[in-house]
């Protein structure tokens, strides 16, 4: 199993339109530091898999290389704003994985054009993709979410964004299961006082520490928390690293490169 990050951002990214703290600034002048809407990739077995679809060019990436699935966590614009476009697309369905949601998100389950919605995913049941098992689990939110655990029978992800704290039963779900990776969300630093809908860093960590992964990595990370870290450098433990967009794992190998 292959992990790609595509963007690492929260809905604002990275760098924030009119700010002019000192990250945002690093990122209008290096690239690196830009950080998308959060999304992210799975390749298994030759099979393209999308966590999430915020990026504006979706349709672009897709064209080039079609994906098996699309999984989404919940249907905040920042994660489906690039299902827009690619609904309008030609050829074979593209199957769409998600939360029962009725409102879903504006029409695009009126107007779904190419795109295959599948029924609301239910919790806990595993769902069987080509090359992995899928298990949904419920978050903490404002719209009804999920986090994914995949499993290729060699190592187990779990991608859990947009989420403040764990519901008992995911937390109880997460300690059994025992997943190698964990992706978690860390959308504000330390200092933001009344977290909602997200982690901050130290919540983060918190479950970080009870799940106790082999390797696990910081996304949906907001400009506040890369400021802040270049003023106070944040000491992870050595099995913890901030996500960063176009950062390729080998899962298996537990190897990162950049792509």
């Amino acid at each position: 199993m292959r992990l790609r990050f595509i963007g690492t951002g929260d809905s604002a990214q990275v760098p924030r339109f009119g700010c002019d703290c000192m990250a945002c600034e690093r990122a209008r002048v290096l690239s690196c530091h830009r950080r998308g809407p959060c999304c992210a990739e799975v390749r298994v077995d030759g099979h393209r898999y999308l966590l999430d679809a915020g990026r504006m060019d979706l349709a672009e990436s897709c064209e080039r290389e079609r994906p098996a699935a699309i999984l989404l966590t919940h249907y905040h614009a920042d994660h489906v704003q690039g299902l827009f476009h690619l609904r309008w697309g030609t050829g074979e369905p593209i199957p769409v994985y998600g939360p029962k949601d009725a409102h879903g998100c504006a029409d695009l389950f009126k107007h779904s054009g190419v795109l295959d919605f599948q029924p609301g995913l239910k919790p806990f049941r595993p769902l069987r993709l080509v090359g992995c098992e899928m298990i949904p689990v419920p978050l903490t939110h404002s719209k009804p979410t999920l986090g994914f655990c995949l499993d290729d029978g060699g190592t187990r992800l779990a991608y859990l964004t947009d989420t403040c704290g764990l519901p008992v039963e995911t937390d109880r779900f997460l300690r059994d299961w025992r997943p190698d990776v964990v992706v978690l969300d860390a959308t504000y630093p330390g200092s933001h006082a009344e977290p909602r809908n997200h982690n901050t860093v130290p919540m983060a960590l918190e479950i970080l520490e009870r799940l106790a992964p082999r390797q696990a990595w910081l996304t949906h990370l907001g400009h506040e928390v890369d400021a802040e870290l270049m003023s106070v450098p944040l000491a992870l433990p050595p099995n913890v690293a901030l996500a960063q967009d176009g950062l390729e794992l080998d899962l298996g190998a537990a190897q990162a490169w950049t792509a």
